[in-house]
Parts: structure tokens; sequence; C-alpha cells
């Protein structure tokens, strides 16, 4: 619990400024600056990176000292996992967005510019290590082994992801929320990250706690939603992304749990806080 009002304390605080400012409820008179094309870098992202990452290394160090920090930083490198997870999210996440899209659209489908094409790595590799990195640490490498253990994959994946949208709710009153926002923008955004969050934790497991194959996930769909989408799918909204997301996220994750029974990748052991997680 520590870690969750920590890092809601801190991002809201941080992203105060912003959703108070002209890019958001308009209450403070200025705006923040153009930062690559959107005032997001400037005002969301300081908050995203004083929130979960920095809320998880206070509390690790806190309960359990050098030995769980190992743990905590371990996973944050263990990019050697075999290659077929890296290719399965490039590939796999802009592939079901894509065919999830198709119907939505009636067919209508575009033709990516040479400017996206080219930006596509390079974007995605910046999310990794602006989006991805401020969060992931926090949720999937802190809060998701002890949610896992406490309340088991199924339950602790829904509850953080639960958790992990709430946390965005503020930035919806700022332009990050986009410019037609409502009670169901909430309820759908929440469905997503829970639905998503199930996904994410069977690759997490199955990839013995591998968090940059986590980030890569969480950053893909970002990236194809913001260099690809628009391109593809021209007939479509800012609204119909979320549409996507959860039919794509909910179908994936009915997928596995049938498959693994509810388990996700996940084997319940004892272990010290030095020790990984055991999984299937």
């Amino acid at each position: 619990m520590s870690f969750f009002v920590l890092a809601y304390v801190l991002s809201w605080t941080a992203w105060a400024p912003y959703v108070l400012s002209e890019n958001g409820l308009g209450i403070l008179h200025f705006k923040f600056p153009m930062v690559g094309g959107t005032s997001q870098l400037a005002g969301v992202l300081p908050g995203a990176f004083v929130g979960p990452i920095l809320s998880a290394l206070l509390v690790t160090a806190a309960a359990d000292g050098r030995p769980g920090l190992r743990v905590w930083g371990g996973r944050l490198v263990k990019w050697r996992v075999n290659w077929r997870w890296y290719v399965a999210v490039v590939v796999g996440v802009p592939a079901a967005l894509f065919f999830t899209a198709i119907p939505l659209s009636d067919d209508h489908i575009g033709s990516l510019p040479t400017e996206a094409l080219v930006a596509y790595v390079p974007a995605l590799i910046m999310q990794m290590f602006t989006t991805g990195l401020s969060e992931e640490p926090g949720w999937r490498d802190f809060a998701l082994p002890r949610m896992q253990r406490r309340f088991g994959p199924v339950v602790g994946s829904s509850i953080l992801g639960l958790l992990w949208a709430v946390w965005h709710f503020p930035l919806f009153f700022s332009d990050w929320g986009g410019p037609a926002v409502d009670w169901l923008t909430f309820v759908e955004f929440t469905a997503v990250c829970i639905a998503f969050s199930l996904v994410m934790t069977w690759v997490f497991n199955r990839t013995r706690e591998s968090l940059p194959v986590a980030i890569l996930l969480h950053t893909s769909v970002n990236n194809f939603f913001s260099i690809a989408f628009s391109g593809l799918f021209p007939t479509l909204t800012d609204r119909d992304t979320t549409h996507v997301f959860l039919i794509s996220a909910s179908i994936v994750a009915s997928v596995l749990l049938i498959m693994t029974r509810g388990r996700l990748g996940y084997r319940p052991v004892d272990r010290q806080p030095t020790e990984t997680i055991a999984t299937v």
C-alpha cells in the first residue's frame, strides 16, 4: 500500500501544474513548452518518473534493503531472454491491433507515409526510455510480484490494473486525455488497463520476470497508436483507439486465461527477497 500511495502523491503533485495550466483546466494562465511536437514531455514525463519508479526504489530500500534492491534492479536489466519474445512483441502487438481495427474501420485502410515508417523504430526506442522506463519498474517490477504472491495472478493483476488506471486519471483533464472526456472514458480506460495487465502478467511470468520485454510490450502499443494508427485508419477517431485496444487486450487476455487455467505462467513458491520467482 505504501508504494501505491507514494506513487499517487508524487505523480499527482508533479502533474498538478500541467493539469491546472492552459494545457488542462486553464486555471493557471500559462502553457507548457512544446518539445518534440508535444507538451507532454515537459508536462507529463517528470511526474511519471517521480511516481512509480522512485516509489518502488524507496519502498524496496526501506522494506527489503540491499537484497531487495538487487532483485528489483536485476529484473530491470534482465534482457537476455529468448529472441522469439522480442519478435513476438514487436510483430504481434501491431498485428493484433491492426486486425482488431479493420472491422471498426469498415475496411477503409490507408497507407503509412514514409516519415511514419522511418520514425517507427526510433519512436519505439524513445517510448521505451520515457513511458516504459518511468512506469514499469514500479507497476511490474515492484508491484506485480507482490500482488501475485498475495492475491494470485488473476486477482492480483486485476487489482494492479485498476490502480494503474486510476493513477492516470488526472491526466484526462489535460491535453493528454484528448478533447472529449466523459464518465465512459474512465470506465473504458480502466477496463483496458485491467485486461492489458493480465496479458502483461503472462509475458512477465513466462519470460522469468524480464522487465525489458514488459516495457517493450507496453510501449509497442503506445507506439502503434501514436505513429501508425491514424495513417492506417484515417476514418477512426481517438476514442476508437481505446475501443481497439480494449477489444484486442480482452480477447488475448481471455485466451490466456483459458489456456493457462488462470495461472498466467505463475508458480508460487516460498522464497527469500534475493531469489527470483519460478515460472512455468
